[in-house]
């Protein structure tokens, strides 16, 4: 419980390429243990778990590290060797470039690019892949490469902003939890840019280190970690934490109190972030009310107690509010 959950948008984007390609989606879904009903519904949204186990799935189906994305495929074992390739390199910097010439070698591969100027480096990349209309993939690039970069030095680069160059979409508020920094749109490159210092920092991961991160790649590097780097955030893991032990989640002002500022700052915080301390409460609930309906078998009412309601009509509104449609619905949708 905890993690946020993820926007059917994302499920459809990820899944263009092997409808494209002539695969049965329906067998997919159901190893991901993702009802195909949701994929109508725009306001779904589906647990980690869930859109790993289809990230998998499409792995292992298509044999293409690009999932079917993009008009060249990319052969299993090359985002595994470029990582190698980088391992060498003298500091962070010159390991962005070797990738950057790496994927350069290959035909359709994503054209990279890293620029310095005025103590800010920004890693663009140039050119949307052919075939990837919801641009999934390129934002896949992005993000990657960022938590790449940030397990290479052990540390998580703050990044100052991302901007996309095209309209934003639909499901344009996941972003800024995405890269945890503010994004816009219509921006004439696709990109992130972060402090120039960050270049010159050495990386600390040997080999033994790398194998086993590439186990778990790529999804893991596109899970977000808990960074805590944004004020919402610590607000967000200071909720999750007390909802694992009481369903009555704190007020503003003792978490303004735990995070040593004002309740009248920490709502100015959030505003400046595009949320606020509602709204994370809201969405805290919502992530751990579609995980316990998705992958666990606690009965609905027991459910909505342990969330804070105290009656189930007022858990089901809110559910409905949320995911539009029924806790009970949702659960036999999703074989939980």
């Amino acid at each position: 419980m905890g993690r946020p959950t993820i926007t059917v948008h994302h499920v459809r984007a990820v899944l263009a390429g092997a409808r494209r390609g002539g695969f049965d989606l329906v067998p997919l879904l159901q190893e991901a243990h993702i009802p195909p009903l949701l994929l109508g519904d725009d306001r779904a949204r589906i647990t980690p778990a869930q859109f790993a186990r289809l990230f998998r799935a499409l792995y292992r189906t298509t044999q293409d590290e690009f999932l079917g994305l993009s008009g060249v495929p990319s052969r299993p074992g090359t985002f595994a060797m470029m990582c190698h390739a980088c391992l060498g390199s003298r500091d962070l910097g010159a390991a962005v470039e070797r990738a950057a010439v790496f994927y350069g070698l290959f035909p359709g591969g994503p054209e990279l690019a890293l620029e310095v100027a005025d103590g800010q480096a920004r890693f663009t990349v140039r050119k949307d892949f052919e075939g990837d209309e919801e641009r999934f993939l390129t934002e896949c690039v992005l993000a990657i490469w960022h938590r790449l970069s940030s397990w290479l030095v052990g540390r998580r680069i703050p990044l100052a902003h991302a901007a996309f160059a095209y309209p934003a979409p639909p499901h344009a508020q996941e972003y800024e939890a995405l890269f945890g920094c503010p994004v816009r749109f219509g921006a004439g490159r696709t990109g992130a840019a972060f402090d120039a210092h960050w270049l010159t920092a050495p990386l600390v991961r040997d080999e033994a280190e790398l194998d086993a991160m590439l186990r778990r790649a790529p999804f893991d590097l596109l899970s977000r970690p808990a960074y805590g780097t944004t004020v919402a955030e610590q607000v967000r893991r200071s909720l999750t934490r007390r909802l694992r032990e009481s369903p009555r989640l704190p007020e503003l002002g003792e978490v303004a109190a735990r995070l040593a500022v004002s309740p009248a700052t920490l709502r100015r915080r959030l505003r400046q972030e595009g949320t606020s301390f509602q709204q994370l409460k809201d969405h805290v609930r919502r992530d751990a009310a579609i995980a316990g309906l998705a992958e666990g078998g606690e009965p609905i009412a027991e459910l909505a107690a342990r969330l804070g309601f105290s009656e189930d009509t007022a858990f089901h509104r809110a559910f409905r509010r949320w995911t539009g449609t029924t806790p009970g619905a949702y659960r036999i949708a999703s074989g939980g």
